[in-house]
Parts: structure tokens; sequence; C-alpha cells
């Protein structure tokens, strides 16, 4: 099929699919250009692919709004590494993807553009913060999306919407272009309707980029050698992930891919993660910090839609653009980050968080320095849930991220993959790979994708 076909095609399912507010910025005539660009290569590992990009990844074509007032309009000079390495590999950008704002959030409601709706159900979320990628790919709108993850904003959603997510190591890929939230955890991340899609994609944006210190001087992530089956594996089954009152549903689909991934010849052994209790409190102390220092340039003078204040007054402005362009959750976390690096309380609150992230990531270190390959773990601790269910109660909406979030902490390659469904909402199964082992833990989950059927139960 011909990248003009595929847009074509693409923007049919984009008006289609426009019911979901997954999307914030496509034309038809962005997409033609885009197949013209695309014809003009030739060839390439994602050739006439169409992907939708997450609204915080820069593309000079389109604005680049984060889903905030204060960045509305907003473009970018200049184009993301990783859209670039997208379009040299043959593929198309087919529309802006809606999130949360600034990419806080687990359920994409906290976008000043709208909340995006599940695409199996709209009264449910889709997770977040990438809700609008899952759910386009989900819908069958485009095969595969960008997104990013600062703490399990792929995992997540994917997870919740019955698609692969995948979040690389950290330094595989460029964060050149991605809007900062939290510098030391973000990274630009993978949807995809099969795991094969999704490393092809991964494949394809990884390897250094001069532009960021952070990517490690290495090649690109190589195709991931098909395997026919686990033989040699040893999977490690942390036990803090199996809590006692784990939701019966995910348990159940859980013990079935335990059990799959036995037939399939790997080694189960039961593991210990032992501060896992303390990985999202940890996370809800060093993520804010890290937006309150990122986010203190939106201020209407260096970046931002300027908001008026009283004439002459600096400190006015500031608190015109910030109060009226950022909304509720973003402000939330500004003021908790600025509280824990404040004076008299630093050392308290993010220097002690830094010491136990220390220790989440010597948990892995450990487990995989006893001879474990892989990790296999529940992706969420529930299925989708109701809009509106947790908007009150930030607390049950962090524990959202209560299974994801420790590997960002130590800076791990994991990915989602559906491994069932409980009334008719999807399950994720999350496999955690040692640093820089992602084409392994890619490679595993292709297997185990080839015995689950189309709704991830085992065939």
């Amino acid at each position: 099929m011909t990248p003009s076909t595929v847009a074509v095609q693409t923007a049919e399912r984009l008006t289609a699919a426009a019911g979901l507010n997954a999307t914030l910025d496509w034309s038809p005539e962005l997409l033609a250009t885009e197949a013209t660009a695309a014809e003009a290569i030739g060839a390439g590992a994602l050739h006439g692919m169409a992907l939708a990009v997450k609204d915080n990844i820069v593309t000079a074509e389109q604005p680049t709004t984060c889903a905030s007032k204060i960045l509305e309009g907003y473009q970018s000079p200049f184009t993301a590494t990783a859209v670039n390495r997208l379009r040299a590999a043959g593929g198309m950008v087919a529309c802006k993807a809606n999130l949360d704002e600034f990419a806080m959030g687990s359920s994409t409601e906290h976008s000043a553009y709208g909340r995006v709706l599940h695409p199996m159900n709209p009264d449910l979320v889709p997770g977040g913060s990438s809700g609008g990628s899952a759910a386009l790919v989900a819908a069958g709108v485009v095969p595969a999306a960008l997104g990013s993850e600062t703490g399990g904003s792929v995992r997540q959603p994917a997870s919740f919407c019955g698609i692969v997510g995948v979040k690389p190591s950290y330094g595989l890929v460029s964060r050149w272009g991605l809007v900062a939230f939290g510098s030391s955890l973000d990274c630009i991340s993978v949807f995809g309707d099969t795991v094969a899609r999704s490393a092809r994609v991964l494949e394809a944006i990884s390897g250094h980029d001069p532009q960021d210190a952070t990517t490690f001087e290495r090649e690109p992530l190589a195709p991931f050698v098909p395997r026919t089956d686990l033989k040699g594996l040893r999977v490690g089954l942390p036990k803090e992930y199996f809590p006692d009152d784990l939701d019966p549903a995910i348990r159940a689909g859980c013990n079935r891919t335990i059990a799959l991934l036995r037939e399939l010849g790997a080694e189960l052994v039961e593991v210990s993660l032992p501060h896992t209790a303390y990985a999202v409190p940890t996370y809800y102390v060093l993520n804010p910090a890290e937006a309150a220092a990122n986010l203190a340039r939106f201020d209407g003078v260096r970046y931002g839609a300027r908001r008026v204040g009283l004439a002459g007054d600096l400190r006015a402005l500031y608190q015109a653009t910030r109060g009226q362009g950022f909304g509720p959750e973003v402000r939330r976390r500004i003021l908790v980050g600025t509280y824990v690096l404040s004076a008299g309380y630093y050392d308290a609150y993010y220097a002690r968080a830094q010491q136990v992230r220390r220790h989440l990531a010597l948990d892995f270190q450990n487990a995989f320095a006893a001879g474990v390959d892989l990790l296999f773990t529940p992706t969420t601790p529930s299925t989708a849930f109701a809009a509106g269910a947790n908007t009150g109660d930030p607390v049950a909406m962090y524990l959202a991220d209560v299974f994801v979030c420790a590997v960002s902490l130590a800076g791990l390659p994991a990915l989602s993959i559906p491994i069932g469904r409980d009334q008719g909402l999807p399950i994720g199964g999350q496999l955690i790979a040692p640093f820089m082992q992602d084409g392994a833990m890619l490679a595993a989950a292709d297997v185990m994708e080839r015995h689950l059927d189309a709704t991830g139960e085992v065939r």
C-alpha cells in the first residue's frame, strides 16, 4: 500500500474517531505532505506507516500545546529527534494526540481540551497520561504511536486499552524535543498493535543523539532475534506485586500467563523487591520536584501565553499567566514540588526520596544478579475505571501507578502486553528487563503474543 493511500485511509479513520477526543491537531493536507515525503524516501523500516505523536513531543509543522492553555497555539521552531527518525525510516506523522496536561495524570482527564474517551466504553478512561495515543492505536486509527513515560504513562494506558506499550531503557531514545516534565525519568516510548510493530518503531527512533547528553553512545536497538519458545529463561515473580488483595480478575489473568510462561519453557522463580511499598511515595516526591523546576520557564516572559497582570508588576504577570494557564493538577504538582525543594524540607523529603530511589534500583539489580532474566508482574491493579471516579482523590489516582513507577525510578525497560479480559475490559501483564536488555524483553513478549489471542487470552 502506498503512503498516499495510507494517508487517505488514515484521514478517514481520524474523522470517524473524532468522538474519542484523542487528537489535538491533524489535517488531510498535512497527511498528504507526510505521504509525499515518505514516497520520496522510497523505503525504510516504517515505510508508509502512519503514527500518532503525543502532543508534548515537538513538531515544527504543527502546534505543540502539551494539552495546556499556557501553550495554546505554540509553534516549535524545530522537530524532535524521535520524530525526525520516524520520518527518516519512512513513517508519517498522522496527528498530535491528546494527553493529560504536561503529561501529569493517569487518566487523560486533565487535558485543557477535554478528556479522552476509552475506545471500548466512553464512560471509562483510557489511562494516562498518553491516553490519546493509546486510544488511537486501540481504535485501529493508527497501528502505532509515540507516547512519553515518566512513571507509567505508556504501560498503564496500554493495559487499559488492550494494546502493547513499551518503555525503553532510560537513555536509549533521545529526549531532544520532548517537553521536559521529570528530566531524570522522562522517556519517549511506543505503543503498537503488536509487539513486532512496537519493536520496529523503537528500533527506528533509538540511538545516540549528540543533542541529548542522556542518550548512551551506542548503536540503535538491533532487531530482536525471534524465538520459538522461552527455554533457558528464568522469569522472576516479585511477591510484592502479587499482594493478597490483588483484584481477582487481574490475578486470574496473571496466573494464566504464568502457566503459559511455564509451558513455553521458562523457569519461574519467586523473587523479592523489598522496597516496593516506597515506590509511589518516592515517585510523588521526585516527580513534582522535577516538574516544579522544569515548568518554572512557563512564566509569560520566556515561554507561555502571556496573561495580563497589573501594569508594571512582574509578579502579577507571573501570577496571572501561571494561575490562568495551568490546570489544577499541574498547579498541585508545582506546589508540592516547590515545597519539597524548599529550605528546611529539602533533606526531609527530596534528599530522602533520592536515597530510597537508590534502594529501589538496587532491588532490581539484586534480582537480576541472582540469575533472573526477566520479571513478570501485573501492569495495573485494576482494569479501566470510570471517568470522574478518582479526579477528586489525587492519592487514589496516583495509586494506579503502583506497579509501574518503580521501573521508571530505576531507569529499566518494561512493557505491557494484553493477557486477558475481565467483563470485556483488557488486562495487562508487564515484563521488566535489566538495563539495556530491551531486545531480549521484546523477543520474549513476541513469543508470548503468538500464544495469546486477540483479547490476550491463552490460545
